[in-house]
């Protein structure tokens, strides 16, 4: 029976690691056919912003409610990787409480036993959280849930893993009380000891049977997660870190606009006829701006990938405040649709990158109005707890509306011309600019 056991765990937990593994690596296809972006700054300000942002959540504790019970289901996710670690060992060897054998007749194993109740507690602590979050989606009803991007499978996903996480916890619970009764309470975890005498009246088959349907429980429920999580938005619980790292630094101005060198160029021509401009191969055609994902910056992909659709910049977002179309929430989660849409295109054709299939982010999905009605007050990029950028993908569709399509509001377009002929947003001749100073 034993036997039969690792065969099955082995099978079991290969092909779970297969799949996502082969979704993850799709995944890094996906955010690579987007545009390179050079990344300047020092690593160490890099891995203190990930430290910070993605491990710290410093910006979730501007909310302090939501953090606390946030950082609880965190805790508990993190900490009890480690016991999952003693359940792969033992399903991988036959063994039982690997760990704790080990340990048992040294003086490590007091930590053993206090790092289970630890977990045991935060898992607790974790359980309240879950049902206050399910109650705040469902019941309460807080609005930045209840916006439209969300219906669907975006709201069922953020249900699928609260219950899943109460399903996780349950059985880490019922396979340590089991595992308690069966012993006498022989290991003294903190939690189980106050419940498995509740089971004092079971016989050992009975108690066997519950601690195998926990543990195969939470097996099973770990697994799935795995298998699942990059169809969710879940996936920022590892996304998170590889995106704050690439993040802007403290030096970086936040939503500047970048300058591109083509106009750079005519700008200078226009102040200096006699400048030189030496134009390289790999720079022509030039496109302004973005239509599509694949004329975003990899980075760009990366936060659509990253997004965990809590939609604080959405509820931080002054457009969207006045019931303007604007969504900051929806522009990465349409960026993130449309980013699979056509790796499902690439993948029929073979894997051939440059396949397209005639689509494209802007006006299929996002629409001109949406583009319009931001503000670019960077409020979505300070609300946001680590730290994606979507005024960056607004901006390049705009600046493609504007100098590819021609496409502006009305009252923009006698502004463009000034600019053009008169090198100021003013009607006023270049020559004259400085007259009102001698009147």
């Amino acid at each position: 029976m034993a036997l039969l056991q690792q065969i099955a765990f082995i099978i079991i937990f290969s092909s779970a690691l297969f799949w996502f593994f082969k979704k993850i690596t799709r995944i890094r296809r996906n955010v690579l056919l987007g545009r390179d972006k050079a990344l300047v700054g020092n690593k160490i300000e890099r891995f203190k912003n990930m430290t910070l942002f993605a491990l710290g959540q410093k910006k979730m504790f501007k909310k302090i409610t939501p953090a606390i019970f946030h950082f609880f289901i965190y805790a508990a996710f993190v900490l009890t990787q480690i016991e999952l670690l003693e359940i792969i060992i033992d399903g991988t060897t036959g063994s039982h409480r690997i760990l704790f054998q080990s340990l048992e007749s040294t003086v490590f194993v007091e930590l053993y036993i206090v790092l289970i109740s630890v977990i045991e507690v935060l898992s607790v602590l974790a359980l309240l959280g879950t049902f206050i979050f399910l109650w705040r989606r469902n019941i309460s009803k807080v609005v930045r849930f209840q916006k439209a991007e969300l219906k669907g499978f975006p709201f069922l996903d953020g249900n699928i893993i609260l219950v899943a996480e109460v399903w996780l916890i349950a059985c880490v619970l019922l396979a340590n009380t089991s595992d308690m009764a069966l012993h006498s309470g022989k290991y003294g975890f903190l939690v189980s000891s106050y419940f498995y005498t509740f089971f004092a009246d079971y016989n050992q088959n009975t108690l066997q049977l519950l601690e195998r349907i926990g543990w195969w429980g939470h097996l099973f429920g770990i697994l799935g997660f795995m298998v699942y999580l990059p169809y969710s938005k879940h996936l920022h619980i590892f996304l998170s870190f590889p995106n704050t790292y690439y993040g802007p630094l403290h030096n970086e101005s936040i939503g500047a606009f970048t300058n591109m060198q083509g106009v750079t160029n005519e700008v200078r021509l226009m102040l200096d006829p006699t400048h030189i401009v030496e134009a390289t191969a790999d720079e022509l055609p030039m496109k302004f701006g973005a239509k599509d994902v694949i004329d975003l910056t990899w980075k760009n992909l990366l936060d659509a990938y990253s997004c965990t659709e809590c939609g604080r910049c959405t509820a931080a977002c002054p457009a969207n405040q006045t019931d303007k179309i604007l969504s900051p929430r929806k522009i990465m989660m349409d960026t993130r649709d449309r980013v699979e849409q056509l790796a499902d295109y690439i993948d029929k054709n073979k894997g051939d990158t440059t396949a397209h299939d005639g689509k494209s982010l802007l006006h299929d999905y996002v629409s001109v109005e949406e583009l319009n009605a931001c503000t670019t007050c960077n409020a979505c990029i300070e609300a946001c707890p680590i730290n994606i950028n979507p005024l960056d993908i607004i901006i390049q569709m705009r600046r493609y509306l504007v100098m590819e399509e021609s496409t502006a509001p009305v009252e923009w377009n006698g502004m463009f011309s000034n600019i053009e002929n008169n090198m100021a947003p003013w009607k006023f001749n270049p020559d004259e600019r400085a007259a009102w100073a001698g009147k």
